[in-house]
């Protein structure tokens, strides 16, 4: 049976470690592919505890966290992520940005995937002033070699959500792939809904 707590600031310092090595688990599966640095995994998560009104959903078994979903004020993130919203004329002080969803898959079917969601839906509520919340996933070829053939896309999961996909908002983040020597840069899509 899984709990759920929602953390902001000072309260996830104890919680890095683990959740930089559950990001780095998370992430090496497809489509992501992550050959992840816990370095790096500890100095991004920083953000979440220096940035006003951010959010950690952490989902538990037990005392060991097995998930962890992240939001925050999109004025506070980088400016890849910003960019394509200012462009496209957004007021990003409206938009609330949900980084990342990551589960261990043995718990996966389970409810958390909904409740970090509503988690992050209702802190952004909470603070107000902001109009839409969105988030974005890595986009990969139907062909890509590592593609398993059982994988399911999460497009209808989101868009149960109530999310839809805008496809003018494109961004590239750059990691490292399982395979590759250095990093590269990767073609992101936003997705999107009222608040």
């Amino acid at each position: 049976m899984l709990t759920l707590k929602r953390l902001s600031g000072e309260e996830l310092v104890r919680y890095i470690p683990e959740l930089a090595q559950l990001r780095i688990q998370v992430f090496r599966d497809f489509p992501y592919l992550y050959d992840g640095d816990l370095a790096y995994e500890e100095r991004y998560l920083q953000t979440y505890i220096q940035a006003p009104a951010s959010v950690i959903v952490l989902a538990f078994d037990g005392d060991k966290v097995v998930g962890a979903s992240t939001g925050i004020p999109l004025k506070y993130e980088t400016d890849e992520v910003k960019q394509p919203f200012i462009n496209a004329g957004y007021d990003i002080d409206k938009v609330f940005y949900c980084g990342e969803s990551v589960l261990i898959s043995s718990y996966r079917g389970q409810g958390a995937g909904v409740a970090f969601f509503e988690h992050r839906e209702a802190h952004a509520r909470e603070i107000g002033g902001f109009e839409y919340s969105c988030f974005c996933g890595v986009q990969r070829p139907d062909n890509h070699p590592a593609r398993p053939t059982d994988f399911l896309p999460l497009d209808n999961f989101w868009r149960k959500r109530g999310y839809e996909k805008y496809p003018e908002l494109i961004t590239t983040f750059s990691w490292k792939e399982l395979d590759e020597i250095n990093e590269s840069p990767k073609p992101m899509t936003f997705w999107m809904k009222n608040l």
